[in-house]
C-alpha cells in the first residue's frame, strides 16, 4: 500500500501535475493540503475518472485539506473535533477517514505567522486539540497515521540554516514541544530517505532560488502509530515534483507499507 502527503498550494493550479503524478506513482491514498478552493470546486470528477474517491474539507480561497483514495474511503470525519477557532471560524485544516486497512488524517497545521501574533497561540492550541483528537486512533491495533504540512521543523537538521530561523516560527521550542507531545500520544516520525543531498527537505521557498540551492525545510511529516511504523518498507521525498514550471513549493512525501 502506498500512502502520500502533498501540500499542493492550490489544487486548481496543480491539477494537471497532480493527475499525472497519481497515475505514474501508483499512490493508493493521498493526503492533500492547501487546496485553496471550495468543496464544490474540488476536482472530484477528474479524480473519480482515475479511480479515486474524494473527501474534502475546504471552504474558499485559503487553507483546505482533502483525502483521495482508491482503496476505500469510510468513516470520514470532516474538521478537527474540539479544535479552536480563529477569527470566529474553525478553519478547514483537518479531515480523516479509514482507507482500506489504515486510518489516516490529512492535516494542515496553522502557520503561526510571528511568535507574538495571535495566530501563533492559535497554532499551539490547534496542536493540543489534534493530540486529543487522535488519541483513540493512535492507541488502537489498526495502522494509523497523521500526515500533512505541520509547519514545524522537528530539529535543527530539518532547516537548511538554523541561524537564519532564530526567533522565527517553525523552529521555536514551543512548537517543537507541541510536536513532541503529539509523538508522545503513541506516534513516531516516519522520516523519509533523501533522494538527493543529505537531508530529506520537503519545502523550498519560491524566492531566491530556494530549490536549486536546496535551501529547504522538512515540515511535511508522517506520524504513525506502532502498527503503521512497523509496516513501513520505504519512504522518500519525491523531489521531481518540485521541479519545473508550475510546481508547488512542497514535494510529495511517499510511504510504502506492507499491509
Amino acid at each position: 500500500m502506498r500512502i502520500a502527503t502533498w501540500n499542493v498550494n492550490s489544487i486548481t493550479a496543480r491539477l494537471p501535475r497532480l493527475l499525472a503524478w497519481l497515475e505514474s506513482s501508483g499512490t493508493d491514498v493521498l493526503c492533500i493540503q492547501e487546496t485553496k478552493t471550495t468543496a464544490e470546486g474540488f476536482p472530484t470528477d477528474e479524480l473519480r475518472e482515475l479511480g479515486y474517491e474524494s473527501a474534502v474539507n475546504a471552504t474558499g480561497r485559503w487553507n483546505g485539506v482533502a483525502l483521495v483514495s482508491r482503496v476505500g474511503l469510510d468513516d470520514v470525519t470532516v474538521g478537527l473535533p474540539g479544535g479552536p477557532e480563529y477569527d470566529g471560524v474553525q478553519e478547514p485544516r483537518a479531515i480523516s477517514a479509514t482507507c482500506g486497512p489504515a486510518r489516516v488524517w490529512s492535516v494542515y497545521v496553522p502557520n503561526g505567522r510571528e511568535v507574538e501574533h495571535a495566530h501563533f497561540a492559535y497554532k499551539l492550541q490547534w496542536f493540543e486539540a489534534l493530540k486529543a483528537a487522535v488519541a483513540d486512533d493512535s492507541a488502537g491495533a489498526r495502522p494509523f497515521a497523521v500526515l500533512g504540512d505541520f509547519n514545524v521543523a522537528p530539529t535543527d537538521e530539518d532547516v537548511w540554516d538554523p541561524a537564519l530561523f532564530e526567533g522565527a516560527t517553525h523552529v521555536t521550542p514551543a512548537e517543537r514541544a507541541a510536536l513532541a507531545a503529539l509523538r508522545d500520544a503513541g506516534l513516531s516520525d516516519v522520516v523519509p530517505r533523501p533522494l538527493k543531498y543529505d537531508h530529506p527537505f520537503t519545502y523550498w521557498d519560491y524566492r531566491q532560488l530556494g530549490f536549486p540551492k536546496n535551501r529547504g525545510m522538512r515540515i511535511d511529516l508522517v506520524y504513525g502509530n506502532e502498527p503503521f511504523a512497523k509496516a513501513v518498507t520505504d519512504s522518500y521525498v519525491d523531489r521531481e515534483e518540485r521541479k519545473g514550471k508550475g510546481a508547488s513549493d512542497h514535494a510529495p512525501v511517499v510511504v510504502d507499507l506492507d499491509l
